[in-house]
């Protein structure tokens, strides 16, 4: 079943439960994806750009949660853990931290990497490895740690 289609289900079980917090969040991702769509000039996304579009709202959510808390919205701050909970159900099992730093470590060895001025291309290969299920936010602190 394509992440579209489960997409579809969900919005008809949170519709029929009448969850209005997890419907609201599906229908702002669901809108994301169209216009995604509308963009590209295609009926049905990949998952790859499916992936890619609930890692760019879930980001949105988290800097939005930043900014609730340093303002003092603690209600709204909330609003937002609660939709990252609905959009993280459609993102593939993260890595953990020791395969992460195994992957960035056999990248480095792969490209040659010596220095910081080749960081960069590690990230870059390490994020086209890892195909989204590794913050960009870990992989460049992790990089930044490993290369001397």
């Amino acid at each position: 079943m394509s992440l579209n289609d489960r997409l579809g289900q969900e919005l008809k079980a949170a519709m029929l439960a009448k969850d209005a917090d997890r419907l609201g969040a599906l229908r702002m991702l669901k809108a994301a994806l169209g216009y995604l769509a509308i963009e590209k000039k295609v009926d049905n996304l990949p998952d790859a750009d499916f992936i890619a579009v609930v890692q760019k709202e879930v980001k949105k959510r988290r800097d939005s949660i930043e900014q609730f808390e340093k303002g003092g919205r603690p209600e709204l701050a909330a609003k937002e853990k609660a939709e990252i909970t609905v959009l993280e159900g459609f993102l593939p099992q993260a890595l953990s931290a020791e395969e992460l730093e195994a992957l960035v470590r056999q990248v480095i060895a792969q490209s040659g990497a010596s220095s910081k001025k080749d960081m960069g291309t590690v990230i870059k290969a390490v994020q086209a490895q890892a195909a989204g299920r590794a913050d960009g936010r870990a992989i460049s602190t992790l990089v930044g740690k490993l290369l001397p």
